[in-house]
C-alpha cells in the first residue's frame, strides 16, 4: 500500500496511529542515514589504509614518469592485491571509485581534481575543509566536494606550492602559485584564516580563449577586435582595466594573439599563467623571500632587467606597485607595443590608481609630471567588466589625446550600452562606436596600417 495512503488512514483514526507511522518513517530514514554515515567511514579508513600502504610500496616520482594508462593500470593492480591480501570484500563500483580517488590523492589535488578536469567551471574556491564552490558561466555553486579535514587541505595546497618552488606555514601564511595548466592560485591559512585553510583557483581552460571565443561570446564586436588588431601591429601601448574576475587576464592574452611572430615577447607576471602563442617568448615570474627573508625578486626588478634582454615587446600581467615608474619609462623610451592590466573601474579610475602607485614608489614626483609621464607613454585603455548575469563585456575602449593643464584629456571610441534586462535575467545591451575617429589614424597610416573610417560609425 503506497505511503500516502497508509497515512490518509492513519489519519481517520483520531491521529494516533498517524503519529506513529511518521515516527517509523523517521526511524527508517534516520537508519539509513546512520547505515550511510557508517559506510562512509568505512570507506575512508579503507582510503587511509590503501594510501598508507602505497606510499610504502611504490616509488611515486617514478609513476609520476608513465602515461596516463600505466599509472592507472599500476595503481589498479597494487590496490587489488592489497585488497586480496588482506581479505577487504568490496563492491565493483567501491573498487573503481577506490583506485581513482587514491591516484587523485597521490598524484593530483585529491578531491578537486574531477573539477579541473571540467572545462567549464573558471574558478573553485575552497573555504575550509567542508565547503567547496565552483564558478560556471559567472555564477557561484556550491559543490558537494570535501576534504576530510584542515590537515587534508594543507597536504593540497603545500603540493600546489612546492611544485613552484614556494612555501605556505605560519611565518608565511599567503601565497600566490600556479598549477601546471597555468591556472592561477592564491592560498590563505591560520592564523589568516579564522575558520580553516582557504584556497582559490582561477582556470584558464586547457585551450585559452581566442578572440574569435570572445567575439561569439559577445564580449566584443567583430569591428573593435579588427581595431584592436590594428593598434597592436601598430605598437601602441595599452592598458587592460576592470575589476577581479572581470576577463583582463583573457583580454591580454588575445591581444597579444596580435603581436606578430617575428618579434621577442617578455612576459612578467608574479604567477606565470599567460599562455602566448609566439615562438619567441621569455617567461619571468617573482620570487618569493626565503625564510631567512631574502633572495626576493620583484616585478620592479624584473622589469629593470627585461630592459637589458632586447625586447621587441615587454608584457607586465598586472602592473600593481613600484615598478610602474619603470614601466612606464619603458614604455615611453623606445620600448613601445608594451600590454599591461590594472585593477580600476573605468579607465579615468587607471589614472589615479597609476598616480597612486607613482606615489608609493619611493619617488617624490610633482603631480603634473607624474601625469606628463602616463599620458606620454600610455595611448589606449581597455575597460572589460563582469555584468550581473555574469557575462563579460568589452565596455569600453578609450584613448589618451593629451594632456590640457594638468588634467589628462581621453576620449571614447567604443562602448557598450546596456537597455535593460531580460526575462532570463540576461543584460541586454548593444555595442557601438561613438563617431570620434582615433587620434592615432595617422601614426596607424605611418605604419602601414588602414583604418576604414567607417569602423567608427556615426554616433
Amino acid at each position: 500500500m503506497p505511503l500516502s495512503e497508509r497515512l490518509s488512514r492513519n489519519a481517520n483514526n483520531n491521529g494516533a496511529p498517524q503519529v506513529a507511522s511518521l515516527s517509523m518513517v523517521s526511524q527508517r530514514r534516520e537508519n539509513r542515514e546512520v547505515r550511510e554515515t557508517g559506510e562512509a567511514a568505512a570507506f575512508r579508513e579503507l582510503k587511509s589504509e590503501m594510501m598508507e600502504y602505497l606510499l610504502h610500496t611504490l616509488d611515486v616520482a617514478k609513476i609520476e614518469s608513465l602515461d596516463p594508462a600505466q599509472v592507472h593500470a599500476k595503481l589498479a593492480a597494487a590496490i587489488n592485491e592489497h585488497l586480496q591480501e588482506q581479505d577487504h570484500l568490496v563492491t565493483d563500483a567501491d573498487r573503481l571509485r577506490l583506485i581513482e580517488e587514491v591516484k587523485n590523492e597521490i598524484l593530483g589535488l585529491g578531491p578537486l581534481e574531477p573539477l579541473l578536469r571540467d572545462d567549464t567551471i573558471s574558478d573553485i574556491l575552497v573555504n575550509g575543509p567542508h565547503e567547496v564552490y565552483i564558478e560556471r558561466d559567472g555564477k557561484l555553486y556550491r559543490t558537494d566536494v570535501v576534504f576530510q579535514d584542515d590537515d587534508h587541505l594543507l597536504n593540497v595546497i603545500g603540493r600546489i606550492v612546492a611544485s613552484v618552488g614556494r612555501r605556505i606555514d605560519e611565518s608565511s601564511p599567503m601565497v600566490d602559485a600556479r598549477l601546471a595548466d597555468g591556472s592561477r592560485v592564491n592560498a590563505i591559512i591560520p592564523p589568516l584564516a579564522l575558520d580553516g585553510p582557504t584556497l582559490s583557483i582561477r582556470r584558464f581552460g586547457r585551450d585559452p580563449l581566442t578572440i574569435d571565443d570572445l567575439i561569439r561570446n559577445g564580449t566584443l564586436t567583430n569591428e573593435m577586435a579588427d581595431f584592436l588588431n590594428i593598434i597592436v601591429r601598430a605598437r601602441l601601448n595599452l592598458l587592460v582595466c576592470g575589476g577581479t574576475g572581470s576577463g583582463k587576464t583573457t583580454m591580454l592574452n588575445c591581444l597579444t594573439s596580435f603581436i606578430p611572430h617575428d618579434e621577442r615577447v617578455i612576459t612578467i607576471e608574479d604567477s606565470a599563467e599567460l599562455s602566448l602563442q609566439q615562438p619567441h617568448v621569455v617567461r619571468l615570474e617573482t620570487r618569493p623571500p626565503n625564510l631567512e627573508g631574502k633572495g626576493e625578486v620583484t616585478q620592479r626588478d624584473l622589469v629593470r632587467n627585461s630592459l637589458r634582454m632586447r625586447p621587441d615587446r615587454i608584457i607586465v600581467g598586472e602592473v600593481r606597485g613600484a615598478e610602474v615608474i619603470d614601466m612606464l619609462q619603458a614604455m615611453s623610451t623606445g620600448h613601445d607595443g608594451s600590454i599591461s592590466t590594472i585593477h580600476a573601474n573605468s579607465p579615468r579610475d587607471s589614472l589615479g590608481r597609476l598616480e597612486m602607485m607613482m606615489m608609493f614608489s619611493g619617488f617624490a614626483l610633482p603631480e603634473r609630471a607624474m601625469r606628463q609621464q602616463i599620458a606620454s607613454a600610455i595611448n589606449l585603455f581597455i575597460h572589460v567588466a563582469r555584468l550581473p548575469d555574469g557575462s563579460r563585456k568589452m565596455v569600453r575602449v578609450s584613448e589618451v589625446t593629451g594632456i590640457e593643464g594638468d588634467t589628462i584629456s581621453m576620449q571614447d571610441l567604443f562602448e557598450f550600452v546596456r537597455t535593460g534586462v531580460g526575462p532570463d535575467g540576461k543584460v541586454l545591451g548593444t555595442f557601438r562606436p561613438t563617431g570620434i575617429r582615433s587620434v592615432y589614424s595617422r601614426r596607424l597610416e605611418a605604419a602601414g596600417l588602414h583604418l576604414d573610417s567607417k569602423l567608427f560609425g556615426a554616433r
